[in-house]
């Protein structure tokens, strides 16, 4: 019996014949086809045109070359990459399509042909799609780019809907919590909390307590209470992090009680600031690879602020220093001794921490800025601590 064979008798044993089927057709589908699958099942209609697309992919191997990674079959031919993109939009959940795309492009080398519109009418947008664009930005033709900026707006606005909402929510609170004041005026008084702060005053024989201190909201205020400023690594692997801290700049910025500055850099440094009020125009802005100056960035954050105790820092970044460490780290203490409070995210991204420079995220960690990966769904709880100036709620695992 060959070791396919064996496997497929392996996992079929048991069960009964409807479920031992699907077992051979799932393991046919993974196995390729080859005569040295073993499972003896033959594929037809849907699961035949789905084989195919995958073996357009991944390809069915050289059998001469053992141990080399599987051919695959698209070529270079944009109508036939365009109907395999229609195939497997037919056959694969939308979470599986983008997984392909990502790999035909990785794989096969396609990314040229996502310069061409009709392509880009027929991809599944999705954040790692607008990564891919952004990079290609500056070799895209005009006939192109009016198509792609209609792919990266339609992203950006389904990332507003998604993140937009919580988040003026949760910083909305923190801003108000953060402005509490210690006398307040009657209509301004936080009861819970003065009750909490007051309970060693309390008088059993009157069954009250005697409120010694009164804890209040300051009174609602159209002037700016906090200044945020996001410091975005533009490096090819943070494409993920620019896209949401983009959006995530842009909500911001949308908040009156919020100041918000977004930077940009490489080995320069770009402000953005003056384009937030359309996350496309930032994205379209930024120019994704190159090498990495955080020092010259960080340098340039320090020079704009204003009201230090008043400010959130946040630098999104791998840590790969070209610049100067030793001056970077100087600036960072610098800050935090001012009373800004300094976030250090090493992405902001679904995926998690990128290969990172572990000596430098252990020196930050030391003065007090410790280094983590963020989601964009934890984010808004991320800036509500630093607001609050309070500790960051970090993952575990972190």
């Amino acid at each position: 019996m060959t070791t396919g064979a064996a496997a497929a008798a392996t996992v079929t044993t048991g069960l009964d014949p409807d479920a031992a089927d699907e077992r051979l057709r799932r393991w046919r589908l993974v196995l390729g086809g080859e005569s040295a699958d073993g499972t003896g099942r033959a594929l037809g209609g849907r699961d035949a045109a789905m084989d195919q697309a995958l073996t357009a992919l991944y390809g069915k191997g050289d059998k001469s070359q053992a141990g080399r990674d599987r051919s695959a079959g698209l070529g270079a031919s944009a109508p036939s990459v365009a109907r395999w993109l229609g195939d497997i939009r037919t056959y694969f959940p939308s979470s599986v399509v983008q997984v392909m795309q990502r790999d035909a492009i990785d794989r096969l080398g396609l990314s040229a042909l996502l310069l061409e519109p009709e392509m880009l009418e027929a991809v599944e947008a999705d954040v790692h799609l607008v990564g891919t664009l952004l990079s290609l930005n500056k070799a895209m033709p005009e006939t192109t780019k009016e198509t792609a900026r209609a792919v990266v707006r339609k992203v950006v606005e389904d990332l507003e809907k998604r993140l937009a909402t919580r988040t003026r929510a949760t910083l909305t609170g923190a801003l108000d919590r953060s402005a509490r004041v210690n006398r307040p005026r009657h209509h301004d008084i936080d009861w819970n909390r003065t009750i909490a702060a007051n309970l060693k005053n309390y008088l059993p024989e009157y069954r009250t307590v005697v409120p010694e201190r009164l804890i209040g909201y300051g009174r609602a205020s159209q002037s700016v209470k906090k200044e945020v400023v996001l410091c975005i690594d533009q490096s090819g692997s943070m494409a993920a992090s620019v896209v949401y801290a983009s959006v995530f700049g842009a909500v911001l910025a949308s908040m009156r009680s919020i100041s918000t500055r977004l930077v940009v850099f490489d080995t320069a440094v770009v402000d953005l600031t003056d384009q937030l009020d359309d996350p496309v125009d930032v994205l379209f802005g930024t120019q994704l690879g190159g090498g990495t100056d955080i020092n010259r960035a960080l340098a340039y954050c320090q020079s704009q602020i204003t009201r230090p105790a008043e400010t959130v820092v946040v630098l999104i970044s791998d840590l790969y220093e070209g610049g100067i460490r030793d001056e970077m780290l100087k600036r960072v203490a610098a800050m935090k001794a001012s009373g800004v409070q300094f976030v250090t995210l090493l992405a902001l991204s679904d995926e998690g921490a990128p290969a990172y420079d572990r000596e430098h995220a252990a020196a930050l960690a030391a003065l007090g800025a410790p280094a983590f990966a963020c989601t964009p769904d934890l984010f808004p709880e991320v800036m509500a601590a630093a607001i609050e100036k309070r500790p960051l709620p970090i993952p575990d695992g972190a």
